[in-house]
């Protein structure tokens, strides 16, 4: 009673290595099929793996000494194998055998979900940088001249070689400019306000300006968004006149490219008809061939019931791009794969369109919240800067970042009061507004009378 108390399984084995009698502590043990185990030899009891660990526990069994655990597995009722570590003991008398067990089917249990997860987590994986792969391999090679601006700064960040094409001049000498200098100073001032009416409302209308040595009017389309903590800018440049179109080698790769993407890409008019799509999309609407989708409604697959479709091409339409957006893709024969969707609209051309990719959502991490606020990333840009630009040039833009920090940062301890902030950084009123104008803090238009009043 004892044993039977203090164990989840007690076999009494005899010389014979017969199973004579048994007790089980823990729950469900004798459902399993342990209680079909009474006059069975033990080693006939187990899988063909666990017999040696059983003749050795028979074999090592003394009087007044415990032998080591050994972990075997028995065969039972519900198909998986059931885990028990057992350590013997020879009883005094007729030579009878105590064999003390212990239940591991949640330690197994809890094993085999973190091998699944394990697993899981490595697919995920795999699947985030194949996919990060395939984005960096259409920003190279994509026609169209785009650029990633910290928002910040100011500073380009990327840029591909489309744009290095269009400015003239290598990626390496571009990457850490400010994005302003890439345009005449009548344009620079128009671009500037366009970042700052970005970076404040979310949004802004494209614009035309003539870019700098004379490389001809260009049109600059740019959208915000949030990563690495940090909010960035994508700008697309495009001539107004090109002066020589892209060659027609380049363009045919970019199209193969498209084509062979595992990730379904569709193209639409404004009405949501579909102008073209790629072997992905036709294989997640279950089509044949392309045929089949042109000229039908995008509706007709993806999104589900309701307006959802008709917010994804609001949004799209009002702020020219559209990412991380959840719907659904319905196959033409009932199959529905929850999708992930992207996509930007193109007003210029005599025909505007609007491209998606849609890809299955896998399983995600969630990532951690940050409650802090986050400093901007010009630091680390600014050291990877060495070796691309003089000293003098780094120094200068080490004292423009802390210019700026300190002048946001008593922006917000005073609550916006700008002669209050002049007065506590010791400055005067004219300087403090020249530097304002200088980094496009805020909109000082009229602000310099309204905080004169004030005063």
């Amino acid at each position: 009673m004892l044993v039977a108390a203090a164990t989840d399984l007690s076999l009494v084995v005899d010389r014979d290595g017969v199973i004579r009698d048994a007790t089980f502590g823990a729950d469900g043990l004798a459902d399993d099929g342990a209680a079909r185990w009474l006059g069975r030899r033990w080693i006939d009891t187990v899988t063909v793996e666990s017999r040696p660990k059983i003749a050795e526990l028979l074999g090592d069994a003394a009087p007044g000494t415990v032998t080591r655990w050994r972990q075997v597995n028995h065969p039972s009722v519900s198909g998986i194998d059931l885990p028990i570590r057992y350590s013997t003991l020879r009883l005094p008398g007729e030579g009878q055998i105590l064999a003390i067990g212990r239940d591991l089917r949640a330690v197994a249990a809890l094993q085999r979900r973190l091998a699944e997860s394990q697993q899981a987590l490595e697919r995920d994986y795999a699947r985030l940088r194949s996919a990060e792969t395939r984005y960096r391999v259409l920003f190279q090679l994509a026609g169209e001249a785009v650029l990633i601006v910290d928002a910040a700064t100011r500073r380009i960040a990327e840029i591909n070689p489309a744009a290095a094409r269009l400015l003239g001049r290598s990626a390496k000498r571009i990457v850490g400019q400010d994005f302003v200098d890439l345009f005449e100073p009548e344009g620079g001032k128009a671009v500037q306000a366009l970042l700052v009416g970005l970076r404040l409302t979310g949004q802004a209308e494209d614009l035309s300006v003539r870019l700098a040595h004379r490389r001809g009017e260009a049109r600059v389309a740019a959208a915000l968004f949030r990563q690495d903590a940090g909010t960035s800018i994508l700008v697309r440049l495009n001539l107004v006149a090109p002066v020589a179109a892209q060659p027609a080698a380049a363009r045919t790769g970019a199209l193969d490219v498209i084509e062979a993407m595992p990730e379904g890409f569709v193209v639409t008019d404004r009405d949501r008809r579909i102008i073209g799509a790629n072997a992905a999309f036709l294989d997640l609407a279950q089509l044949a061939a392309e045929q089949q989708a042109k000229g039908e409604l995008l509706d007709r697959w993806l999104g589900r019931e309701g307006s959802e479709i008709g917010a994804l091409f609001a949004t799209l339409v009002e702020h020219g791009s559209v990412r991380h957006f959840t719907t659904v893709m319905r196959g033409e024969f009932g199959v529905v794969e929850e999708v992930e969707v992207a996509g930007v609209s193109v007003p210029g051309g005599e025909k505007p369109c609007l491209g998606l990719t849609i890809r299955t959502l896998p399983r995600r991490i969630a990532p951690t919240a940050s409650g802090g606020r986050e400093l901007p990333r010009s630091v680390e840009q600014m050291t990877e800067l060495v070796g691309r630009v003089s000293m003098k040039t780094l120094v200068r833009e080490t004292t423009d970042l802390i210019e700026r920090l300190c002048i946001e940062a008593a922006l917000r301890i005073t609550q916006d009061n700008r002669a209050s902030a002049a007065e506590m950084l010791g400055l005067s009123r004219q300087g403090f507004y020249a530097k304002l104008r200088r980094y496009g803090l805020g909109d000082l238009d009229g602000n310099e009378d309204a905080d004169a009043r004030d005063e």
